[in-house]
């Protein structure tokens, strides 16, 4: 009993840490998901709680791999997982299937997949509180130490600065859900839906998509002049790329003189513009064989 009780406090610590560290290598996706299950109000304080929740996970994470206060850790693990238990109800319960962010964008989960990750890990830490050898320690240790790691966040991962980022509001695409272009390697492209040159490029692009294995991640801001709809450009053009639609100012802001303009995005700079050659400049950019 005593091994199985190790084994199982062990796999909960694991996934804590596991659970951490896909929230910090990407932290700006969780932000995001914050934002959208309206835990936040805005980027800033998603910024905020972001970190404090992942330094809260690799403190908890640590210190279960300790044997001290284990029947205390596990009570304060049913508190933290039966709360984000209730809120991924109320999320499956209006039938958000997007990535809940449980683990980052490393491994994605509707909020019903993680209710039964849940519950899953609530019966191990129930039967760890029920089994579990605990020793005692002075209690401002591992106070102090969950203090350290959770403000260390703010310093191991610092809060960029996006305000002079172009792309900071969109963070929803069809067809992709949550996405968080303000880190790694992004394209984004303007489109206007009934632009013959958009469609043409378009057109290449899904091509080339089709012919490489390494394309790169890709995503349309699209602008609806007309009547030519989502659906009628992507027929048109052979292609399938996650979408978001936007309004006239926006459309106007992004492009140069004329449509179309693919950004070069890379941790939330704007490496690179391209008007003109569009394709041959993303395959020189990425180093695309077909």
């Amino acid at each position: 009993m005593k091994f199985l009780s190790k084994t199982l406090q062990l796999l909960l610590a694991i996934t804590f840490l596991f659970s951490a560290y896909t929230k910090a290598v990407g932290p700006g996706f969780f932000e995001i998901t914050l934002m959208d299950q309206g835990i936040a109000p805005n980027r800033l304080i998603a910024a905020y709680l972001a970190r404090f929740f992942i330094g809260l996970e690799f403190a908890l994470g640590f210190l279960m791999l300790l044997p001290f206060y284990i029947k205390q850790l596990m009570q304060f693990t049913f508190f933290l997982l039966g709360g984000f238990t209730l809120h991924l109800i109320y999320l499956w319960s209006i039938g958000d299937t997007d990535n809940c962010g449980c683990f980052g964008e490393m491994i994605s989960m509707t909020p019903e997949q993680s209710i039964i990750k849940n519950i899953i890990m609530l019966t191990i830490a129930l039967a760890v509180f029920k089994t579990a050898e605990t020793k005692k320690i002075k209690k401002i240790i591992p106070v102090v130490f969950s203090a350290i790691t959770i403000i260390s966040m703010w310093i191991i991962l610092p809060i960029p600065n996006h305000n002079e980022f172009p792309f900071d509001s969109f963070t929803h695409f069809e067809t992709r859900g949550r996405v968080d272009l303000s880190s790694g390697e992004k394209l984004v492209a303007i489109f206007n839906l009934d632009c013959e040159h958009c469609q043409e490029t378009a057109n290449e692009l899904a091509k080339l998509k089709r012919s490489v294995k390494n394309f790169p991640e890709f995503y349309v801001l699209y602008f609806q002049e007309g009547s030519t709809s989502v659906e009628d450009f992507e027929s048109i053009t052979q292609s399938s790329f996650p979408y978001d639609l936007i309004e006239v100012n926006t459309f106007f802001d992004l492009i140069g003189d004329s449509p179309p303009r693919v950004y070069n995005l890379k941790d939330g700079k704007v490496l690179e513009i391209w008007d003109t050659d569009i394709t041959r400049n993303l395959i020189n950019a990425f180093d695309l064989e077909h």
